[in-house]
């Protein structure tokens, strides 16, 4: 198993004075926010999955689950996990739709990043929905190659180098 730099906090103020933070999940009701986000987007907004997202990455132990919170309600996660020692893949950007205003998805992919940077990582992968690569872009990231179909939907394969 990796060694960890926790806790990791990135905190950010959106427009309306508020709290972001977004951080690595402290404990099993923090992880079940995670996982109901994930639910709420991937499987009953888009259709992506039949009954549930959860796969065999989120019981691997290397595996690092973000928690978004907006004024300290759980608003939004993405996981990320090793592929191998230099790369990293981030994966399952969840923000629930009353908090997708708030601004809390940058800060959620800038502490995936930084998370990966600061476990040993070169370079961080994932596979965007297609209508999302703008934003990806903003933050840094590159496309790599054209898009493939993943569930049912065009994503785009990106990159980004860590530190």
């Amino acid at each position: 198993m990796r060694e960890r730099v926790l806790p990791f906090r990135l905190p950010s103020t959106p427009s309306d004075g508020g709290l972001l933070e977004c951080r690595p999940i402290e404990d099993s009701l923090e992880l079940a926010a995670h996982f109901r986000i994930r639910h709420e987007v991937f499987v009953l907004e888009q259709h992506l999955f039949a009954d549930s997202d959860h796969d065999l990455h989120d019981d691997d132990v290397d595996t690092v689950h973000v928690l978004g919170l907006v004024n300290s309600i759980p608003a939004g996660g993405v996981r990320l996990y090793p592929v191998d020692d230099r790369l990293w893949k981030g994966d399952r950007l969840a923000v629930a739709r009353q908090y997708r205003r708030v601004g809390i998805g940058r800060p959620l992919v800038k502490c995936a990043v930084a998370l990966a940077a600061s476990l040993g990582g070169e370079r961080m992968d994932a596979q965007v929905q297609v209508a999302n690569v703008n934003f990806f872009k903003i933050l840094g990231w590159s496309c790599v190659g054209e898009p493939t179909q993943m569930f049912g939907v065009p994503h785009q394969h990106m990159s980004i180098a860590l530190g």
